[in-house]
């Protein structure tokens, strides 16, 4: 179990990450314009931002759609973002 729990830990902060990172691209977005223009708890965003949570696709294809990209483009850079060897069950 312990195994997983890292993984899910180093999951969320690359979704965080990803999810500042993109929020901060130009044109850069507040959390709080982002939060209430996509209808995102702010304190929601804040804890994802900050690698405290995962999230539901709902939120990130929120996220991804302000930024003007794809909820398949979040995915793949997230994938970037984590290695290709990031599994969260190990074979």
């Amino acid at each position: 179990m312990q195994r997983l729990d890292e993984k899910l830990l180093i999951f969320k902060k690359a979704l965080g990450e990803l999810a500042k990172e993109l929020r901060l691209e130009e044109p850069k977005v507040s959390m709080t314009k982002l939060a209430y223009g996509y209808d995102i708890n702010k304190s929601t965003l804040s804890r994802l931002e900050s690698g405290k949570i995962d999230s539901h696709a709902s939120t990130l294809w929120k996220i991804a759609e302000a930024r003007g990209i794809s909820f398949s483009e979040f995915g793949r850079r997230l994938e970037e973002k984590l290695g290709p060897d990031f599994k969260f069950m190990d074979e």
